[in-house]
């Protein structure tokens, strides 16, 4: 059978779980090379019986799952992989309640498995945007509830203390938007000079053309950068001095966040933040040709090794002095 190229495809195809359970190998050990994830050796022998490898090595079992976003996890590898193609190829994102229908499972198994999922699109790359002569937007957005949706009392008491301005009480994302390139973007405590120049000396070359608004901090970035700066006040575009791009972003991030989400913690809005960073920068690709939903999920699921995130690190509970560290559990699913 063909390698899915839609949805329908997709929920046929990784029904079976042999074919998931190959598709999955392929992309995880792409020259059909299998090493030990707990100590690299690549002599082990595949119990077919038990979809499970016994390293050689270390002389201990190991499972596709290990060592990935998968691992502990008791749901099969059907339900990981059409969660997994609808999170990367809705364009505004995909709920838990969603995925818990969609899947049989509870909400919270969903909700957990979309943010282990997150952690797998998270941009890791160290190679920094822009360069001479290259042109890069930078710019800056507020993460919170609109006033029309607090109760009348807070809204009030917040228009007494000014704090209906000036993004009171609400997450700072800062983006920055190479044109015709990628898009990185960060949650920052303030628009304070210290947290916004680290930033854009973090990602973007030095001799790179800002393009800016009219915001006083990035008029202080001294002379690494050929600063060009649009008022906002008089007018939004300025022959070819703008901020119109990462402004489209800007929108598709809040059309997923008040959307499809609805209500998102501050401490968890950077996972939402990279989620939709992916499906920006995985749009189209060198060559300006659109990505296809296959070659997308293709590109998610070669992500996956290495990452992990338990229940108790999510929500914390790993701070609790009572928390005991767990390994790969009995419940584990090895398909």
């Amino acid at each position: 059978m063909k390698e899915p190229k839609t949805l329908q495809e997709a929920i046929v195809y990784f029904s079976d779980p042999d074919r998931a359970f190959e598709f999955a190998c392929k992309l995880r050990w792409p020259d059909g090379k299998v090493f030990c994830p707990r100590c690299g050796s690549e002599k082990s022998y595949f119990i077919k019986t038990r979809k499970l490898w016994l390293c050689r090595g270390c002389d201990k079992q190991f499972t596709l799952k290990v060592n990935s976003i998968f691992e502990d996890s008791p749901l099969g590898l059907d339900k990981w992989m059409i969660a997994f193609w609808m999170l990367v190829n809705c364009k505004n994102g995909v709920s838990s309640m969603e995925i818990h229908r969609t899947l049989g499972i509870t909400q919270k198994s969903a909700w957990f498995m979309l943010q282990r999922l997150r952690l797998a699109l998270q941009e890791k790359s160290f190679v920094k945007l822009g360069g001479p002569g290259s042109e890069v937007e930078v710019d800056e957005t507020y993460i919170g509830g609109k006033a029309r949706n607090m109760h009348r009392s807070k809204r009030e008491r917040l228009s007494r203390d000014g704090g209906l301005q000036g993004g009171h009480d609400k997450a700072v994302v800062m983006g920055m938007l190479e044109r015709e390139g990628q898009v990185r973007a960060r949650v920052i405590p303030n628009r304070k000079d210290q947290h916004i120049r680290p930033t854009i000396k973090e990602f973007i070359d030095p001799g790179t053309i800002l393009m800016t608004d009219e915001f006083d901090a990035y008029n202080r970035l001294g002379g690494e950068y050929v600063h060009k700066m649009v008022n906002h006040l008089e007018r939004y575009v300025d022959g070819t001095i703008h901020t119109n791009g990462i402004e489209n972003f800007w929108s598709l991030l809040k059309r997923g966040l008040g959307g499809t989400y609805i209500s998102v913690e501050p401490f968890h809005l950077f996972r939402y933040v990279d989620e939709q960073a992916f499906r920006f920068n995985t749009r189209k690709d060198e060559d300006g040709t659109k990505i296809s939903d296959s070659a997308r999920f293709a590109e998610a699921m070669s992500r996956i090794d290495g990452h992990r995130l338990t229940y108790s690190q999510l929500t914390g509970k790993d701070q609790s002095p009572r928390h005991e560290a767990t390994g790969t559990g009995n419940t584990e699913i090895p398909f």
